[in-house]
């Protein structure tokens, strides 16, 4: 039952309020806390994002190269991407400020949120919830949030408060999701569902309007914010049911088979490749995050340098290499207009140890392959005193079109990566 509320003297918290109302309403991120998306051209092009974190360390004596710039000579790892040598930039040198706590970590990839191993850590918003915060409303589904893994609710993704957002698992349940249309009474359930929603950001309005006329000045301007962030998340909710009465888009690829073994975490994410692939390509999403879960190979990567444990480690991230080699090329032979899908599609993967042996979060291995950028290099920073790879998130957000100047602890674009 709905209660209302009467107006007590002394102070009163948003809780207070929100309770008087019979509700638990978060604060959407508001107007004037927006940095401006750049003005769009009468032919929009569809730029997109992959985020992809490997949390067991990469062995770095595999991936990283001795030379720095062009002529560089590709490592073992990156062999298994040879055919995209010109389509990616690998770095070194690189890592999040402050960022520590060894597994800790895996948890701040997107965010950069130092000090994840400290009491009352609280993590920042995720590079993909972000953008999807400015951008997500231009597809059916604002973005993808995936996880390889058999336990646990493991994610990349986090919403502006920090909260964890729960990563779909199942490669088959995505497809579903993406390109099985609902029975005629599903489809009017979910528009009930966001009606319904709609209707208790009304009953809050009026609740709000009412408590205003008792407000200090300086209050009723916060409860004015306040009232433009709920028709901000009414917009959202308006968007999300004109979705509802489209027609998913058709593909001819048939729903995949899940694997429930853990230790098949390659194959998993060679599936899970596949459905994002065809995401993309149906313009159904932008933005993607997948944390690939690899603790099944967790003992090993505390090898010791010892050969033998060495050579199986190898063989498995090698695995990770090529289920991305061929990820990439899936994009690259994809037309889009003039481009490939690749060409439109910048695809970051990285882990958050530089070395899983000794824990370390420093010198982490990444690399960003596609999206638009001058790539085909190797840029070395300095191994000790890491570059911030909270930069790149920068360039990565400008490069969909967000006129971002900073992010996390990332005050600028990234040094030597341009655009194309």
């Amino acid at each position: 039952m709905v209660r209302a509320f009467s107006i007590a003297h002394g102070p009163m918290s948003r809780r207070t309020f929100l309770r008087g109302a019979g509700v638990a309403l978060s604060l959407p991120l508001l107007d004037a806390m927006r940095l401006p998306v750049a003005a769009e051209n009468s032919h929009d092009i569809p730029r997109r994002m992959v985020a992809i974190e490997t949390n067991m360390g990469i062995l770095p004596q595999f991936f990283f190269p001795e030379r720095p710039g062009h002529d560089y000579e590709l490592t073992p790892y990156l062999k298994k991407l040879a055919a995209h040598r010109n389509q990616f930039t690998v770095f070194s040198g690189t890592s999040h400020p402050g960022v520590t706590g060894a597994h800790s970590a895996e948890k701040c990839f997107l965010t950069g949120t130092p000090h994840p191993e400290r009491g009352g850590f609280r993590n920042w918003i995720s590079l993909d919830q972000y953008a999807a915060e400015l951008i997500g409303n231009r597809t059916r589904y604002p973005s993808l949030v995936l996880a390889m893994t058999s336990e646990g609710n493991m994610t990349l993704s986090f919403t502006r408060s920090g909260a964890p957002i729960s990563a779909e698992r199942s490669p088959k349940k995505l497809f579903h999701r993406l390109f099985v249309q609902g029975k005629p009474d599903e489809v009017a359930a979910n528009l009930e569902a966001l009606r319904q929603g709609r209707s208790l950001l009304d009953f809050v309005g009026e609740q709000s309007r009412r408590l205003n006329r008792s407000l200090s000045r300086g209050d009723q301007q916060r409860m004015d914010q306040y009232f433009t962030a709920v028709r901000d998340l009414e917009q959202r909710l308006a968007s999300s049911e004109s979705w509802e009465h489209k027609p998913k888009p058709v593909v001819a690829a048939q729903p995949p088979e899940d694997i429930d073994d853990g230790r098949e975490f390659v194959r998993k994410t060679r599936l899970m490749f596949d459905v994002i692939k065809l995401a993309l390509e149906t313009d159904s999403t932008r933005l993607v995050s997948l944390f690939i879960d690899t603790t099944v190979i967790h003992n090993i990567t505390h090898h010791g340098n010892r050969p033998e444990v060495l050579d199986e480690l190898r063989r498995h991230e090698e695995g990770q290499f090529d289920a991305l080699g061929v990820f990439l090329s899936s994009l690259a032979s994809t037309p889009e207009e003039d481009q490939s899908l690749l060409d439109r599609t910048m695809v970051l993967y990285g882990t958050c140890m530089g070395s899983a042996n000794s824990h370390s979060n420093l010198n982490l291995p990444v690399l960003l392959a596609g999206g638009g950028f001058k790539h085909g290099q190797h840029l070395a920073f300095d191994p000790l005193n890491n570059y911030p790879l909270t930069n790149l998130f920068v360039s990565m957000l400008q490069r969909l079109g967000i006129e971002a100047g900073e992010f996390s602890t990332g005050k600028g674009t990234f040094r030597g990566l341009e655009m194309a």
